[in-house]
């Protein structure tokens, strides 16, 4: 084989995107290109991130130089919030106008925000592929109209394609409820789709387990593949020994959607500081966004200011590549999440690579426990209250300050096992095998 095989890579949030799915996007292009594919990506305009997300640059620097990245057009107008750029039927009327919005998104695709996106992406893909023959595509969600893309590729060209859900888009990951009646568009479009689809990814086994009971017939051709960490973006692992000398630090890195329980850790920190000697002067540190946009949320950021006697502060965002300063900080870390049985979060993948010690700070039904079960230096809590994450954070202060070289030891070999490549590169070799012309 002469030419390498090219992968189309459709993903609306890709660099510098800021946003949590990002680091597989990032991962996925640059670890098939390590593997010898040619890789174009196709995603939104850097103004959108810039003007809506917020933006890290430093996540672009990780950028396989070999990789192109096409970017197209993206109009958000429901989040427009320069005046100067409404019209006068909406300046008039603004939730007449939403509302209109909304139903108007939806006709292309059934997605709010997203559907009129579908054609730009669809003849972007088109040009693509006439201009360097597709071998295979995978388009990554949400938004789930990055499927359309691939599927188009499929229909006129013949050209196989992968789903990678990050979520899920029938299923409500923190309820377990179903979000769209079964002959909804939403449901029929994910129908074929999945039908069409060479493989179909899972970032847990629950979610996958869910959408095997769902399309029985098409379980063959879905995968887990987890979320992991990137060894070049992770903290120094060595371990820095036992705590003796000074107050402890723990802490979080990632966004605090609306769905993490803050108010019941800042009092369950607040109450743990009460009942332990070994928490004096300790520190609680949040890193991240507070909320889905680059504006913090006034409300969440009012409960950690209130907290700040005790220790507990807002740090900001911090930047992918910088992120290693943040975690030589701590001496352990929260993983802080919304209940789900389905959530997973990548964040735990990260977390597990530093071999500190974990306090879950989330539902124990979580998916997140799944990967946990069995680390020395996992600290549960029982349920989300302040009494109990209180004492979930007393015995991880306890294990900071006595854990022993064996343990930590233990702690960073359970947590190797979750590199990136170590989930991706299976599939990307079987997608290999399986895409004509292309050599095993």
């Amino acid at each position: 084989m002469t030419d390498r095989p090219h992968l189309l890579y459709v993903a609306w949030g890709f660099p510098p995107c800021r946003g949590g799915g990002v680091y597989r996007a990032l991962a996925t292009a640059n670890r098939f290109a390590a593997l010898g594919w040619k890789v174009t990506v196709l995603t939104a305009d850097r103004d959108t991130f810039f003007r809506f997300t917020g933006a890290d640059l430093t996540l672009e620097e990780r950028v396989d130089p070999s990789v192109e990245v096409v970017r197209v057009p993206f109009e958000w107008p429901i989040l427009e919030a320069d005046l100067r750029r409404w019209s006068k039927r909406r300046a008039a009327n603004p939730k007449l106008w939403a509302k209109w919005r909304t139903k108007q998104d939806q006709i292309p695709f059934p997605e709010s925000g997203y559907g009129p996106w579908r054609s730009v992406i669809e003849k972007a893909a088109e040009r693509i592929h006439k201009a360097h023959k597709v071998d295979l595509t995978v388009a990554t969600a949400n938004p789930h109209v990055a499927f359309t893309a691939a599927y188009h590729l499929h229909k006129k060209f013949q050209v196989p394609y992968v789903m990678d859900y990050r979520d899920a888009w029938l299923l409500d990951v923190f309820t377990g409820d179903r979000l769209h009646e079964p002959n909804s568009r939403a449901a029929r479009w994910e129908k074929k789709l999945v039908e069409s689809a060479r493989e179909v990814w899972f970032v847990n086994d629950p979610i996958k387990d869910w959408h095997e009971k769902l399309y029985p017939a098409q379980a063959s051709k879905m995968h887990t593949v987890a979320n992991g960490f990137d060894p070049d973006l992770v903290p120094d692992t060595q371990d820095r020994g036992a705590v003796t000398d000074r107050p402890l630090v723990f802490g979080y890195v990632g966004t605090v959607s609306p769905k993490v329980p803050l108010k019941e850790f800042v009092e369950g920190w607040q109450l743990a500081k009460e009942q332990s000697s070994e928490l004096a002067g300790a520190k609680a540190k949040i890193y991240g966004y507070l909320g889905y946009y680059a504006q913090p949320r006034a409300d969440m950021l009012a409960t950690i200011n209130a907290a700040a006697d005790a220790g507990v502060s807002y740090e900001g965002p911090v930047g992918k590549a910088e992120i290693a300063k943040a975690y030589d900080e701590f001496d352990a870390q929260l993983l802080m999440l919304g209940k789900g049985r389905y959530v997973t979060s990548g964040k735990v993948f990260e977390y597990l690579a530093t071999g500190l010690p974990v306090v879950s700070v989330h539902d124990p039904e979580n998916a997140a426990s799944d990967v946990l079960r069995g680390h020395p230096l996992w600290f549960p809590v029982s349920d989300v209250t302040p009494e109990a994450i209180a004492a979930a954070l007393i015995e991880a202060a306890h294990a900071a300050r006595t854990a022993d070289e064996g343990i930590r030891a233990k702690a960073r070999e359970f947590g190797a096992s979750y590199r990136r490549d170590l989930q991706l590169d299976p599939r990307i070799e079987a997608l290999a095998a399986s895409v004509q012309g292309v050599a095993a």
